[in-house]
């Protein structure tokens, strides 16, 4: 079991983490312009911070450095990276906004929900739906921001048809986090309402 020491700050997971946060902003820049060198540059951008989001984990439960800061700003690197990347891809016409909207949301609510049930003492770990979601949107957003045709293969059409796939994992992992959240703050009440 990883011991999480709060204090370090300076270790290679959150270096990592930072490194991906840094990313953003280069990526939006990228996307200001829609050529085909500037979409090629944003996707191997794009892979990279992902590698880093593989990367920054890996290391912290294989090298023990797991640390309070890690675990809060990690999945907000991610957030981040999907989310501004998915914003600058709409008016690029590549991607519709309601599905941005629906990852957005989705994201919005389960870490709404998590902040809860923190605040209450339970902690809300990511499910394998979850793990699937981030593997298409990942796939999803690379194929998108390819979007031209490489190699005989056109790259708008598959990052539209992992995007299709994403959305529905999304919402269905999103209900998921809604339902085990309902369980468990249903099971600590009723045990807070047996203790009294």
């Amino acid at each position: 079991m990883p011991s999480e020491r709060p204090s370090r700050i300076n270790t290679l997971p959150n270096k990592l983490t930072l490194l991906r946060i840094a990313c953003t902003p280069l990526m939006v820049g990228l996307l200001f312009f829609s050529g085909k060198t500037s979409s090629f540059l944003a996707a191997l951008l794009f892979g990279f911070a992902s590698l880093t989001d593989f990367l920054d984990g890996f290391f912290a439960r294989r090298r023990k450095m797991v640390t309070t800061f890690g675990k809060h700003f990690d999945p907000l690197a991610d957030k981040l990276l999907v989310s501004a990347t998915l914003i600058m891809l709409i008016p690029l016409r590549r991607v519709p906004a309601w599905m941005v909207l629906v990852v957005i949301g989705r994201e919005l609510a389960v870490t709404g929900l998590r902040g809860i049930a923190s605040s209450e003492g339970v902690i809300l770990t990511p499910t394998e739906m979850s793990k699937m979601k981030t593997a298409f949107q990942i796939v999803a957003i690379l194929g998108l921001l390819l979007h031209y045709e490489y190699f005989g293969i056109n790259f708008q059409l598959v990052g539209t048809f992992f995007m299709w796939i994403a959305v529905v994992v999304t919402l269905w992992s999103g209900i998921g986090y809604f339902r085990k959240f309902w369980y468990v703050l249903d099971r600590e009440e009723i045990h807070i309402r047996l203790e009294d």
